[in-house]
């Protein structure tokens, strides 16, 4: 399978194991919906149902590894959500969104969060505002110390912790 396909699948069994962090009750994978406006068949990622009502949010996973998502990728995402009568998106991708990109998210209701590009269901890392989820197969042991760095966008260190 080629690794953009596994990607959508890691991304929308990543949503649904944590839906409920989205506001959302299940979410599945890949499926076509039509557009109410346009008649048209869309084909999306993953399909988002929130919580305690009929909405729906259409997931779209982009797994560019050189570049952040720019303001037209998510400008198309922003026009599937209004022809399908979708509550809102979510864009999933490695790197995040331009600043143009980030404009369009806020006004159409778009959230992004950031999947490491080589993510499996069990090894993750995935951002989302002010959350980090990590998932790990192997099993760490710390002999002597653990230090954890946390920077941010810019690569500043804003806390170092160590334990012993």
């Amino acid at each position: 399978m080629a690794k953009w396909g596994s990607y959508e699948e890691v991304a929308a069994y990543l949503l649904h194991q944590f839906a409920s962090e989205f506001g959302l009750e299940r979410v599945e994978g890949k499926q076509d919906v039509v557009g109410k406006r346009s008649g048209t068949s869309w084909a999306i990622d993953a399909k988002g149902f929130r919580q305690g009502d009929s909405g729906f949010v259409i997931v779209e996973c982009r797994r560019y590894t050189t570049s952040k998502q720019n303001q037209e990728k998510v400008g198309s995402l922003a026009y599937r959500i209004i022809d399908t009568g979708a509550v809102g998106g979510i864009i999933v991708s490695p790197l995040g969104l331009q600043e143009g990109a980030e404009r369009v998210a806020a006004a159409e209701n778009i959230v992004s969060l950031q999947l490491d590009a080589d993510s499996t269901q069990h090894q993750y890392v995935l951002r989302f505002l002010n959350k980090v989820m990590v998932g790990l197969q192997d099993t760490i042991s710390f002999k002597e110390s653990l230090e954890i760095e946390v920077r941010d966008r810019d690569g500043n260190v804003v806390r170092r912790d160590r334990y012993e």
